[in-house]
């Protein structure tokens, strides 16, 4: 195929023109055929530390690896043509200085060709978000809910219900704005919040569990199709696969029991000796 006949692939930059615009639509996937449906309606694909969870069986996204986000980025990079894919940094490997966060940032784009990285923190991480960036690396930052800090924090629960809370979340996404990450995933904080926050800064929110008051949406693709036990109360379910696949196995079970499989409509023919 020529170059003038490929789809171009949406960057950092063109998320970040779509600020007060059309909706950003994001979803997670972890594998080249996920990657390949949702590509065709979503603007961005994020290879989340959430695999851990949905993956693994993981009960936090702690365990996470720099080698398991890789592997499922070059997975997803694989089955993706047009969305913007975004690699979360896992715990571990951008915190200890901005120095090892370029490393790893650096390692991540290089081996999987994503477009852009993700990572937590606000205030905090806003100097290291600002080396990335001036070094070549987009950055989607993420504040609110923390599901790294969980061990901090105690549990996965909304934040920013008082008024009085609300200062240091919008500080959160005031400094990573500043430092220069070209969008800002909002997590579980209350409507009025997101819509003050969505108001304030001058790059995309995407929220989840945020409401419809921010500039785009993520949602984890096993939760919203029914894929997994346990779903935050925010999520609609879209889908009920869970329930299908499980009636798909259990009929395939019965059938080899009872050697009721069907036979191929063609049959291979035996080897002369």
């Amino acid at each position: 195929m020529s170059a003038q006949g490929q789809t171009r692939r949406l960057t950092a930059s063109d998320i970040r023109a779509r600020k007060g615009g059309e909706p950003i639509v994001c979803l997670t996937s972890y594998h080249a055929h996920t990657a390949r449906i949702v590509d065709q309606y979503c603007d961005v694909i994020l290879v989340g530390d959430s695999l851990g969870m949905v993956m693994h069986g993981l009960e936090t996204t702690v365990p996470v690896t720099l080698d398991m986000m890789i592997l499922q980025g070059c997975a997803v990079m694989r089955g993706s043509s047009r969305a913007l894919v975004v690699v979360d940094l896992p715990f571990g490997s951008y915190e200890a200085s901005k120095e090892q966060a370029f490393a790893n940032a650096a390692r991540v784009m290089k081996e999987t060709g994503c477009g852009a990285v993700k990572l937590e923190g606000g205030r905090r991480m806003a100097e290291t978000i600002r080396f990335l960036v001036e070094r070549g690396i987009p950055v989607m930052a993420h504040v609110g809910l923390t599901p790294q800090s969980i061990n901090v924090i105690g549990a996965f629960r909304a934040q920013g219900r008082e008024a009085a809370d609300w200062g240091r979340i919008e500080d959160d996404a005031c400094a990573v704005a500043e430092a220069g990450a070209f969008s800002v995933v909002i997590e579980a904080v209350a409507e009025p919040l997101a819509r003050k926050l969505t108001g304030q800064v001058s790059i995309p929110t995407i929220g989840i569990g945020a409401s419809a008051a921010c500039d785009g949406q993520v949602l984890v693709l096993e939760d919203m199709l029914g894929l997994t036990p346990r779903v935050p109360k925010f999520v609609k379910r879209y889908g009920d696969l869970g329930p299908s696949i499980e009636r798909a196995v259990a009929a395939y079970a019965s059938e080899v029991r009872a050697r009721a499989f069907p036979a191929p409509e063609h049959t291979y023919p035996m080897k002369k000796s």
